[in-house]
């Protein structure tokens, strides 16, 4: 193993007998320096050891669209009601004819990696990326960088010691170079745990619906008796919630084809969804209905200790897709780790064939912070799918304005990209008759009860737990069918600190994603006595996601048409009855929340706690536009209606 030391220079690392530069670099004689390419944390991170010269290493390198602007022109056109041009999607072979980089650039690149000990393992059909490993050593002298292990956070992560060079003769044709780092750690927006997962079972008392069970045991919050929170709304009441009601043809999604994304992939999703469909009134997946293209062996989880297990996540996503569109036919694309380049090969494995007319992803970054390389890499997939009509969807994250994990206001990546739909989190009351009774901004406050009285007081800033994600780009301009909607005061919300044009505001969108109020989700889960099948509540914006996902599904079938990247069309029906404004109440909401205090049963007890509803910190719940719930939530008839209408 080589040796690191710090060398008399400060920020000057030193790994054997040459010195590299911790900040960027000039590049050697014919060389190009591609910036962004050094993950921003590794600033703040420390030199823990060298990455072993024999270490295998996978890596992908993007290749720049051509005609990127051209391209970008030609998604307006073709994603915007009443141009000329609006729905004329691009096949698989017009896109690769206009757009794609050229054979002659992937020969170039192809010859280089080569001759630099690297063996090129895959080229995508549609030429947008070259596959290639080797070891440690032949990738650092190909890239002139160093691949070092940092200590970052509790946590060892391996990165470039500087940005990347390539020569200069293929600098323009590479937008960015995925594998070498593990730059951007992507979080789903459930809570992942190990696999199996741990079992977690919902306690009693809990509510079949809204208000059924009223906790007059318990102390009153804001001079009320509040009722026990829902044990977790099913694929009924979700519909009949939104305005599908149950499940006939024109309403299924039948004929649509909806994927989602995750890391790893889960050995009992099928039969789990399978089980859970046939217990709540849904059709189980008929043959060929589910396909899964992960690539093989992914229950060996690389960077398992970093990405934890989605086991959960990849659970919620393909159930809750299949109750809003059970007729539909789902793919799921399984990323090998959890970081930006495995999760951006799984997106690609979709887009560059048009598998699915719709991708849902319940994951994202905390916050903007991500390297310039990798939103380029990202944000030329996007644009690829808009031009095929396809559309993607993203949560726009749990933990609210995220002053409370990285200490400033931001929105998420990738939610936060102009060309996907983000999905944001409210809290929901469904009646009796799986009716909507409320809806609120999803952000929640929570307090104990002690000494028979609540503390910290409802409402106090120390109790705010977590909440949807939104707020204002500093990286994203404001595009073209957020103008004369969202109002001045969000997208200038950074003012001569933002972007002079303004930013682009998340979410798009919302669907309920409190975890208080949320869905039932069956899963096969590690208890005390054993390994079996259980149902449990579960939230975040990783419901909202497929759940709205799904609805879309349910929205090309009715229409006949796929509505591709949507946000124009979402924007063209705002203010209409095609949605629900979702505003604060008028008076404080809240729910009682019991939970045991081992996760599993009541051997060790409960304990109740009090949750507040639209407790959003610096985000707010507002008539019309908003950064909690952007546009609204849909209202299924004047949805579809006004939706296909636009067009």
């Amino acid at each position: 193993m080589r040796k690191l030391r710090f060398g008399a220079a400060a920020g000057v690392l030193v790994i054997g007998l040459a010195a590299v530069a911790a900040g960027p670099a000039g590049a050697a004689s014919g060389r190009t320096v591609l910036h962004g390419t050094r993950p921003a944390w590794t600033a703040s991170a420390s030199v823990q050891s060298a990455v072993p010269a024999g270490r295998s290493v996978d890596l992908t390198v993007y290749l720049r669209m051509r005609n990127l602007s051209a391209a970008t022109t030609l998604l307006r056109q073709v994603s915007t009601p009443g141009s000329a041009g609006y729905g004329r999607y691009l096949t698989n072979a017009q896109f690769t004819t206009r757009f794609a980089p050229t054979a002659a650039q992937v020969s170039r690149l192809s010859s280089w990696l080569r001759s630099q000990g690297l063996r090129v393992t895959s080229v995508a059909s549609n030429r947008t990326w070259v596959n290639a490993s080797g070891t440690a050593s032949a990738a650092e002298r190909a890239f002139a960088t160093h691949l070092v292990n940092y200590r970052y956070r509790g946590a060892t992560r391996q990165a470039v010691s500087t940005p990347i060079s390539v020569p200069a003769s293929l600098a323009g044709s590479i937008a960015s170079v995925g594998g070498l780092s593990e730059a951007t750690l992507m979080r789903p927006s459930a809570i992942p745990s190990a696999p199996p997962s741990p079992g977690f079972h919902n306690a009693h008392p809990c509510s079949a619906f809204w208000g059924q069970k009223m906790a007059t045991t318990l102390p009153k919050a804001f001079g009320q008796t509040q009722s026990y929170a829902p044990c977790g709304y099913d694929p009924a009441q979700l519909r009949g919630a939104y305005g599908l009601g149950a499940p006939r043809s024109g309403w299924d999604g039948a004929g649509a084809t909806v994927a989602f994304v995750d890391a790893y992939d889960s050995p009992t999703e099928l039969a789990d969804a399978n089980t859970y469909s046939s217990r709540h009134g849904v059709a189980p997946f008929a043959a060929g209905q589910y396909t899964d293209i992960s690539p093989a062996n992914l229950s060996a989880k690389q960077n398992g200790r970093l990405c934890g297990d989605w086991y959960g996540e990849q659970t919620l996503d393909l159930e809750a897709i299949h109750s809003m569109a059970p007729a539909a036919n789902v793919v799921y694309s399984g990323g090998r780790s959890c970081f930006d380049n495995a999760l951006l090969n799984a997106l690609h494995k979709i887009v560059d064939t048009n598998r699915a007319q719709i991708i849902s992803n319940s994951w994202g970054n905390l916050g903007e912070v991500t390297d310039a390389s990798t939103i380029d890499a990202f944000d030329q997939l996007f644009v690829q799918a808009g031009l095929k009509g396809i559309g993607i969807y993203y949560s726009s994250g749990d933990n609210g304005d995220e002053v409370s994990t990285i200490g400033s206001r931001q929105a998420d990546f990738p939610g936060d990209d102009p060309f996907v739909t983000a999905v944001g989190g409210t809290s929901l009351g469904v009646g009796k008759d799986d009716n909507r009774l409320f809806e609120t901004g999803w952000g929640t406050g929570k307090s104990f009860l002690v000494n028979n009285s609540w503390s910290p007081y409802p409402g106090a800033p120390r109790s705010w737990v977590y909440g949807g994600g939104g707020g204002t780009s500093t990286v994203f301009p404001e595009p073209w069918y957020q103008k004369g909607v969202v109002p001045d005061s969000l997208s200038m919300y950074f003012g001569s600190d933002g972007l002079a044009q303004g930013g682009r505001v998340e979410p798009d969108v919302a669907m309920v994603g409190d975890p208080t109020t949320g869905m039932l989700v069956g899963q096969t889960q590690q208890f005390p006595n054993g390994v079996h099948y259980d149902e449990y509540r579960i939230g975040g914006t990783s419901l909202s996601s497929p759940l709205f996902a799904g609805l879309m599904a349910v929205a090309d079938a009715q229409g006949g048409v796929r509505h591709g990247f949507a946000n124009p069309a979402l924007y063209s029906i705002s203010g209409t009855q095609a949605y629900n404004d979702v505003v604060s109440p008028r008076h404080r909401m809240a729910t009682i929340r019991v939970d045991y205090v081992n996760g599993v049963n009541a051997n060790d007890g409960t304990f109740p706690t009090l949750r507040l509803f639209n407790f959003t910190q610096t985000l707010q719940t507002t008539p019309g536009f908003d950064d909690v719930t952007g546009n609204g939530t849909p209202r299924a008839a004047a949805f579809f209606s006004l939706l296909n209408r636009a067009g």
